[in-house]
């Protein structure tokens, strides 16, 4: 929206104090292309994880490891499938997702994933099970926007995938509370 400064009618003497033009067609997102930047933004969360699981993978050490490294094998692989799910509903939508690891990490609100910052398994998994939770939310809220724009099938997809996430981060968050910090 654009401010115009005062004018003065022809009807009137009397100036007008604030006149408001309409926007402009680069200003106005449509809901869809505002729903397609929300689900740039899962699958850019999706490949984050997908990231982080396989580095956890291969990072983890303790006595739980044989089940945490096949937990984590399955995750990754997983999080690629989310990834590549929600970037077809992004085309599928006749947009554009971006062409380079910079341009997802662009797409994602600021300080909204969070980073494993030491090798204590438990500070690995916590971090993990952490941008699950997350990302079962931020799916939450894209899914009323989906149903909003009478997008079904993609509300239908965010429903299954906060399943499978919740059912994730329900099983890091059992096996946190039998592991001893190394």
């Amino acid at each position: 929206m654009e401010l115009v400064p005062p004018v003065e009618t022809q009807q009137t003497d009397k100036p007008i104090l604030l006149q408001i033009t309409a926007p402009t067609k680069e200003e106005v997102k449509s809901p869809y292309e505002e729903l397609c930047g929300h689900l740039t933004s899962l699958a850019s969360y999706t490949k984050e994880l997908q990231t982080q699981s396989h580095l956890i993978h291969l990072n983890y050490e303790a006595a739980n490891f044989l089940e945490v490294h096949q937990f984590l094998k399955d995750q990754y692989e997983s999080h690629l499938e989310q990834f590549d799910a929600l970037a077809e509903l992004v085309r599928a939508m006749d947009h554009l997702m971006p062409m380079c690891d910079c341009g997802l990490r662009d797409s994602l609100p600021q300080n909204c994933f969070q980073r494993v910052s030491s090798y204590d398994p438990r500070k690995m998994l916590t971090t993990y099970y952490q941008n699950l939770e997350d990302l079962v939310d931020m799916s939450r809220k894209v899914n009323c926007v989906a149903e909003q724009c009478g997008e079904l099938g993609v509300a239908n997809y965010l429903s299954d995938l906060m399943t499978v996430l919740s059912k994730s981060a329900w099983m890091v968050k059992a096996t946190l509370r039998n592991c001893a910090s190394s």
